[in-house]
Formats: structure tokens, C-alpha cells, sequence
């Protein structure tokens, strides 16, 4: 038994305790699970284990169990989640303890990524606090023999003002279980002049854990009579082995043998890549035995993929007419009179995602069932997938999720898990798959590399009269449908079709791109390059027109408005366009919050030192940034400062969130000065940090300043949004630092460094 599982064990065993006799107004996760099996949602047919909200519970002793079902990966979505809770029960904060859930549908969507944790549970959150509330309340006016509206709670009690009474939560626990759950119309959410923990925050529930090496991530996972497990893959996307020797790797000390794995049907969705498996005692003699193994490939047709004939080709491609995704005008016609037009392209490869901690997964299946422990973003999709390859229900498949060493998107792909349940289920025993720093860069699913084609036709003050944008890249879509080449609503809704420019006539466009390799989403996807784009031509035609690109910016973003997308096939990040509308106003404060407090047009510039600026709306927030350089002769880029102005709506806890942008600096810094990965003959060429380089410290920029605008309108996300307008303000300072255009990343092409 695992230690994660001893845990588990010991919680739900307490648990069973309550049950007995005494109440719980919610359930830990080991009880949620099993109550909601027996029970429908919602009801009180065991007054003896009452569960309002799948999300919350409440021992006799007053602790008050939230349960995390979103994974933790740095963004504190695991203490913010709680703190919307613990706001509308109030209840004290150190008397909480957050319990992590297993993968369940009951929770709802469980795939942290698209930084929407908050946007999607900030309503479910609140309502599950304040129904407990709610019931407590009628708890203590049943006792008191008053009625409930003469009653209130404060920190973790219920009080009668009139006669100086007062319960803690502990003490009415077992009596609230007894009242039936109230409908969601009759549970009055706080309003925020009585917020305890909303808009202020707390610190990561998890930091003492963290600072003191208790913390359990994937790899601290441990089963008794489990092996380890080191996989050979095919190492063009699609290959297969034909043929294997094994002898040499059978004479390393600790290898105990070699497992097939089958190769992928495609598309391969989230499928195991397939290759050899070598079963050992320890990582080491995996890892040694693995590098002993002499196999055979047959690399199928993707060897012949080159990413530099691919680059033209996609520049190619991004020069002819594609599928138009919106028009406004008739751009066409305009270019057809003459006069002063502009082109460039812009270029940006292929990213990984290289989080700190490889892909890492143990697995045991027995008796016909599959139980894993793994660092994963997205426990229903593992679900999923184990299922299928193992033959047995979803419902069979226990994802107990740890802490995430990073994710960045890599980790709601859970390849990594299937390849561990279906070594467990050959070999008989728990195993855990361990990817090596090489394996992680090789076999990932990629940020799509892309190719950008702009053109604008200006008038005398050089203001665009037409607009036209033509982008090309593999989608995402196709590691589900081998015939997918266009980009898919989804993807191009970021940062292309929604440009906010107020442009008479505009034509956007997408090309047909086939991949070669695993496309996948990464931090902010889409918008790196799309974002990239527009704003750094912006950027060109403000410098061709010898205006300011402070000014030039916000006269094309125009004039406070939201944005008609009607005939444009728009899915507004899966929200309503009612609750999230696309508004230019919002993104032009931003862009004036930040010229304000960077002191934009205040200083003047040396030689080799500059600012640049951009503006971008994604997952519906709305961030401004400036970006200071510094560019030395051998062309070392230096950032001194960047500013960044974000209006994400209500911002539950703002230090996380300042924390999320300080870090999207350091993470589009790595983009911009070092991401790129290659391919030859079908093979990824980089494997490691020395090949594949992320931002040191003494690269990452010096000071970074958030300013959080203050705002009712409904949360936002705040996970991605900071990267794409960085990478468009640097690469556009290092422009106003050097007059050297960067029009593909990352910046060593132009010889910076």
C-alpha cells in the first residue's frame, strides 16, 4: 500500500467514524465518493452523513474539510478555491483542512488548465459555503427556540446578538444534519462588505509543506512490491518496433525484464506512444538497462518531416488565399487602389513545455481494477483513457492526484498514466513509470509552431485603411481527427479572430497546416503567437508612421465599445458573451493604467536600451504590459523592469494572482530568448536544458510590477494571460533598444542572446 494510499486510508477511516454517530455536514473525498454513490445529490436520507455540497464537510470538532477538486501546480488554485468557501461559511481559516480530490465526475470538470478554476467554481464555492451556513443557522434556532432570522454566524460560530448566545460550528454539526438541504433560492450568498478572505487572500495552504520537504508529488508515491519502469519510444511520432535485443540490458544489475508496449491506432489522442519497457528494481538500473537496449525502427511516413522545410512551407502556405474566419469591409478592394501598404511575417516554432518535474505515474491494477497516483491535471481524462486501454469501466479507474511539479498543459495529457496501467496489468504488480528530463523534451505534445502573414494598407497619418491576417499552424485538434489542418474555432478565437482594432475593413484568415507531431496546449497556446503577431506589426506600422506606439495602439484600439461578432464563429473562452463581453475600453485602461505607472514617454533612452508595449485579451482578462531592455554590444538582452496593468474582474486572492504574472515574465522571457524546438528526419533534435534552455535567474527579468485593477465585473483567469503581451513588449523594446525587427523567435536568430 502506497503512502498516499495510507493517507487516504486513514482519513476515510476516521471518517467512518463520524458516519457512525456523529454528523458531517459535507464529505472528505474517500466519503464523498462512497455517500454520493448511495445517496442522490442533494437529499437527506442518512441523517447520520448529510452532504450539501460534495465540496464540504464539518466534523463534531468544529474542523471544517474543503475538498480541492482542481489540481495544484504552483497557480494556488488549491487554497483559493477554499478561501471562497471558508468566505461565505465563515469560518476560520486555521481551523480548515483541505482534502484533495480523486478523479470523479461529481465534481465537475476537473481539467486544470484554460485558466478557468476560479471563473468556472468561484459560484458553486460560494453557494457550498453558504449553504452549510444556512443550515447551521437553522440548527442553532431550533436549539434556541428562536427563529432563524434573528440569528448570525461569525468566526466559526452562530450568535443570538438579543441574548449574547452563541454556538460553535463543532457543536451544531450533528444537529444541522438534521435539517434538510435548502433549495439554492433560498441561500443568501454575503455580501462583500462582509467578505473575510475574498479580494484579500491568503498564503498557499500548502507553503510549510512545500518549504519543508513534506510535500508529496508523484514521484514520492510508493506501493509495496512495485517496480520501476523506463520506456524506449519510438522516436518519430507513429514508429514501431521491428525488432529488439535485449541481452545486454538483461545483464544490468536490477533489470528484471523488457515489456512490449503496443504502438498507438491513430490519431493518437492520449494513447501510449507504444516502444519497449524495461522493468527494474530502482530508476537507475531502468534507466542503464534502457540505454543498453538495441531496437529496430520502422519510423513510418513522419520521417519525413524536416521543421525547416516546414517553416516554408507554412510561409508558404500563410501567402495564399485561406479560409476566412471574419471579415469586416472589403480589404481587397482597398489594397487594390495602392498606395502605402506594409507586409511582414512572423514566425514562431515549436514550444515544450519542460515543467521542473518530469511526467511521472504509478499504477496498480488488481482485481480488475486500476488505481493510480500521478501528477495530474485532468483525473477524469486519465480515467478515460486507462479505461479504454485496460478494457474495463471508467468507474473502475481510482486517480488519486498529487501535487504537480509545474504543468503548463502537459499534464492534462495523461499518456504518462496509461503507459503505467498497462505495464501493471502485464507484469502483475504496481509500477511506476518514470520519463527522464530527455523522454519529457522528446515525446511531448507540442505548442504548434506557426507562421503569421500581415498586411495593412495605410493612409497619410498611417493609419491602417485595410487590415488583413493570415495564420497557419497545426491544430490541436489533430491528436483526435488524423484529417484535421485547420485551426479549430477554439484556438483561432485566441488572439486572432477577436482582434479589438477598430478597422473599417479587415479580413481574417487560416491556413491548412498538416502535424507531425503531438500538437497540444500550452500556457496561453494560441496566443503566444497570435498575439506575437499583431502587436509587433502594430508596433511596425507605428514606427513606419513616426508616431509614439503608446498612441498609435490605443487609436486603433479606438474608442470604448464591445465587439459584434456576429457572423464569426466565437466561442469567448466557453463563457457567455452576456456575463464576458469583449470590451475595448477595459483592454484600453489597462493599456493607459500601464503607460502611467511605467512612466512611459517620462525617461529618456540610451544606447541600447529601450521599452516596448502591447495589449491583449485572453481566457477574458485584459493585460497591458511594458517591457524595459537593455542590449548590450554582444547582444545580451538585459530586463531591468516590466510593468504589467491586468483587469481579470474580481480577484480573489491577489497576491497568487501577482505571482501568476511575475512568473509569466519569467516563463515568456524562456520563450523569447531560447524556445525552440526542431525536428530532422521526423526526430526531435533537443533533449535537455543545455539543448532546450529555460530562463535562469540572471536572465529573468529584475523587477516586475502588477497592477490589479479593481473590478466587480465576474472572475476571470489569470493563469496565462501575462505571457502573450510580454513576448509581443519585449521583442517590440528590443526593437526601440537595437532597430533590429524580431519577426521569428526565438531572438537568437537575430543574433541576441
Amino acid at each position: 500500500m502506497s503512502d498516499i494510499e495510507n493517507v487516504s486510508r486513514r482519513r476515510f477511516l476516521a471518517g467512518g467514524v463520524i458516519a457512525a454517530g456523529a454528523l458531517v455536514l459535507g464529505v472528505r473525498f474517500s466519503r464523498a465518493r462512497l455517500l454520493a454513490e448511495k445517496l442522490p445529490q442533494n437529499t437527506n436520507a442518512d441523517h447520520s452523513a448529510l452532504h450539501p455540497s460534495v465540496y464540504l464537510g464539518i466534523d463534531p470538532d468544529g474542523t471544517v474539510w474543503i475538498v480541492a477538486s482542481r489540481s495544484e501546480m504552483g497557480t494556488t488554485s488549491r487554497t483559493t478555491l477554499p478561501l471562497v468557501v471558508a468566505d461565505e461559511l465563515d469560518a476560520d481559516w486555521k481551523r480548515v483542512k483541505i482534502e484533495q480530490a480523486i478523479g470523479d465526475k461529481r465534481y465537475g470538470d476537473q481539467n486544470t488548465d484554460g485558466s478557468h478554476s476560479i471563473r468556472s467554481f468561484y459560484d458553486a464555492m460560494r453557494e457550498a459555503g453558504a449553504t452549510a451556513r444556512f443550515m447551521l443557522i437553522q440548527a442553532a434556532a431550533h436549539q434556541w427556540g428562536v427563529q432563524p432570522g434573528e440569528c448570525e454566524t461569525d468566526l466559526h460560530v452562530v450568535v443570538h446578538r438579543s441574548t449574547n448566545r452563541k454556538a460553535t460550528y463543532g457543536d451544531l454539526a450533528i444537529a444541522a444534519a438534521k435539517f434538510p438541504v435548502p433549495p439554492k433560492e433560498q441561500v443568501k450568498l454575503k455580501p462583500k462588505s462582509a467578505w473575510r478572505y475574498i479580494g484579500k487572500g491568503e498564503v498557499s495552504y500548502d507553503l510549510e509543506a512545500l518549504v519543508t520537504g513534506k510535500a508529496m508529488y508523484g514521484m514520492d508515491a510508493r506501493a509495496d512490491g512495485m517496480a520501476y519502469a523506463s520506456i524506449e519510444r519510438p522516436p518519430v511520432l507513429g514508429g514501431k518496433v521491428k525488432s529488439y535485443d535485449d541481452k545486454e540490458t538483461l545483464k544490468v544489475a536490477g533489470v528484471r525484464q523488457t515489456v512490449p508496449i503496443d504502438p498507438f491506432k491513430p490519431p493518437p489522442a492520449f494513447q501510449p506512444l507504444g516502444g519497449i519497457a524495461v522493468i527494474a528494481d530502482n530508476t537507475w538500473a531502468a534507466f542503464q538497462g534502457r540505454k543498453k537496449l538495441n531496437i529496430a525502427w520502422d519510423n513510418g511516413p513522419n520521417e519525413t518531416y524536416n521543421s525547416d522545410a516546414y517553416k516554408n512551407e507554412l510561409r508558404a502556405t500563410s501567402h495564399n488565399p485561406g479560409k476566412v474566419v471574419r471579415n469586416i469591409g472589403d480589404a481587397d478592394a482597398v489594397f487594390a487602389k495602392g498606395g502605402k501598404i506594409h507586409e511582414a511575417d512572423y514566425y514562431v516554432p515549436l514550444l515544450a513545455h519542460a515543467a521542473m518535474e518530469p511526467l511521472v505515474a504509478l499504477a496498480e491494477f488488481k482485481d480488475g481494477k486500476a488505481t493510480l497516483w500521478t501528477p495530474t491535471q485532468n483525473p477524469q481524462a486519465l480515467q478515460d483513457i486507462v479505461s479504454k486501454e485496460l478494457g474495463i469501466a471508467k468507474e473502475d479507474v481510482i486517480c488519486h492526484v498529487t501535487l504537480l511539479g509545474g504543468g503548463f498543459g502537459r499534464k492534462s495529457k495523461p499518456d504518462y498514466a496509461a503507459e503505467a496501467a498497462v505495464l501493471s496489468k502485464k507484469m502483475g504488480k504496481p509500477v511506476k513509470v518514470v520519463w527522464t528530463r530527455e523522454d519529457d523534451i522528446k515525446f511531448d505534445y507540442y505548442n504548434a509552431v506557426a507562421s503569421m502573414y500581415m498586411k495593412a494598407a495605410v493612409d497619410a497619418n498611417g493609419k491602417p485603411t485595410a487590415w488583413l491576417q493570415r495564420s497557419v499552424f497545426p491544430p490541436i485538434p489533430s491528436i483526435f481527427d488524423v484529417n484535421a489542418v485547420y485551426g479549430d474555432a477554439a484556438h483561432l478565437q485566441q488572439g486572432w479572430t477577436d482582434i479589438p482594432y477598430d478597422l473599417p475593413n479587415l479580413r481574417v484568415e487560416n491556413g491548412p497546416a498538416k502535424a507531425h507531431v503531438r500538437i497540444g496546449w500550452l500556457r496561453s497556446v494560441a496566443n503566444i503567437y497570435h498575439a506575437f503577431g499583431i502587436q509587433c506589426f502594430t508596433d511596425e506600422l507605428a514606427h513606419a508612421a513616426g508616431r509614439d506606439p503608446l498612441d498609435y495602439l490605443l487609436e486603433l484600439i479606438g474608442p470604448p465599445r464591445t465587439i459584434d461578432f456576429k457572423g464569426v464563429e466565437y466561442p469567448n473562452y466557453g463563457a457567455s458573451m452576456e456575463a464576458y463581453p469583449w470590451e475595448t475600453g477595459r483592454l484600453r485602461h489597462v493599456t493607459q493604467l500601464v503607460a502611467e505607472k511605467s512612466g512611459w514617454g517620462k525617461r529618456k533612452y540610451g544606447k541600447g536600451t529601450g521599452v516596448g508595449i502591447a495589449a491583449h485579451r485572453s481566457f477574458l482578462t485584459y493585460v497591458a504590459t511594458v517591457v524595459e531592455v537593455e542590449v548590450h554590444d554582444q547582444g545580451e538582452v538585459r530586463i531591468p523592469r516590466v510593468d504589467v496593468a491586468l483587469d481579470a474582474g474580481l480577484v480573489v486572492n491577489p497576491e497568487a494572482t501577482r505571482a501568476q504574472f511575475e512568473g509569466a515574465a519569467v516563463f515568456g522571457t524562456s520563450v523569447v530568448r531560447s524556445g525552440e524546438i526542431t525536428a530532422a528526419k521526423g526526430v526531435i533534435n533537443q533533449s535537455n536544458f543545455q539543448d532546450y534552455p529555460v530562463a535562469r535567474i540572471n536572465e529573468a527579468p529584475v523587477q516586475t510590477n502588477v497592477y490589479i485593477v479593481d473590478s466587480d465585473a465576474p472572475p476571470a483567469g489569470v493563469g496565462e494571460p501575462g505571457v502573450p503581451p510580454f513576448i509581443a513588449a519585449l521583442c517590440n523594446a528590443i526593437f526601440a533598444a537595437t532597430g533590429k525587427r524580431v519577426r521569428d523567435l526565438p531572438i537568437s536568430r537575430v543574433g541576441l542572446s
